[in-house]
């Protein structure tokens, strides 16, 4: 494994193969894959920290969620990677969702995680006051709620360690960045998940507050060529909550798209 850096934005490299990008949602990072890492030993695997998360800068040239997958769009050029299938995880799945719409050439299939549609207005003043609270006190609360709010009861109850991953993966953001974030998610309106050519996996957690299973169906319905699975007992941070169970489905997924 090896870090690769373009301009501002890092991301980690490893293994040979055909190329899978794995993006991380919002208050994540690269580390929220690794529980998958294991299972996708023959593939490519690189995993960026988008623009303002983790270990990557903030882009102020690159904004919003269309920015964002231009950053990722440059780093796979760099890469010199012409086909790719990604794997996204809540912001994440967006951010995918736009470079399947922009870039169908590039994006071979999908496997999206908690994935998002275009946020309902309530969800849109929720996410607006979560970056005023980030710019003004900081991210220890947000953390401390949303490891607690986003992570199901039963999850929590059979592996204590998921609650506080998450809390520390929240704490370790730049409140500046991830109010940018959370403001881009306010202003998204979405892709026309009509034009979305490539196979499609969506996973969802049956728990999950944040993106609950309607959200997959409704994008399982637009897509052509999308199949959504529903896990039981599990809330929004799937691939820690249920790591074998995502390694199954999402390597199934890939060995009848990619091969």
């Amino acid at each position: 494994m090896a870090d690769f850096r373009l301009g501002s934005m890092v991301a980690e490299v490893e293994g040979d193969g055909p190329a899978i990008v794995l993006i991380h949602g919002l208050g994540g990072s690269s580390n929220s894959f690794q529980p998958l890492m294991a299972a996708l030993e023959g593939y490519r695997t690189i995993r960026p920290d988008l623009p303002g998360a983790g270990r990557s800068a903030a882009r102020p040239g690159l904004p919003g969620i269309a920015g964002m997958a231009r950053a990722v769009e440059e780093m796979l050029g760099a890469l010199s990677i012409r086909h790719a299938y990604l794997v996204g995880h809540s912001m994440g799945t967006l951010v995918a969702q736009c470079l399947a719409v922009s870039r169908p050439g590039l994006v071979r299939g999908m496997a999206l995680f908690g994935s998002i549609t275009e946020p309902p207005p309530a969800a849109r003043d929720g996410l607006r006051a979560r970056a005023a609270k980030a710019r003004a006190d900081g991210m220890a609360g947000i953390a401390q709620a949303v490891s607690q709010g986003s992570v199901s009861a039963t999850s929590r109850a059979a592996n204590p360690v998921i609650a506080p991953f998450v809390r520390e993966s929240l704490s370790r953001q730049e409140p500046r960045n991830y109010a940018a974030h959370c403001e881009a998610l306010a202003d998204w309106h979405g892709v026309d998940a009509s034009r979305i050519a490539c196979p499609t996996l969506l996973v969802a957690g049956a728990d999950d507050p944040v993106a609950p299973p309607a959200m997959a169906r409704t994008l399982e319905t637009a897509i052509p060529d999308a199949r959504a699975e529903v896990l039981p007992g599990i809330g929004h941070w799937i691939m820690l909550e249920a790591p074998a169970k995502s390694a199954e489905l999402l390597t199934g997924h890939l060995k009848k798209t990619v091969g």
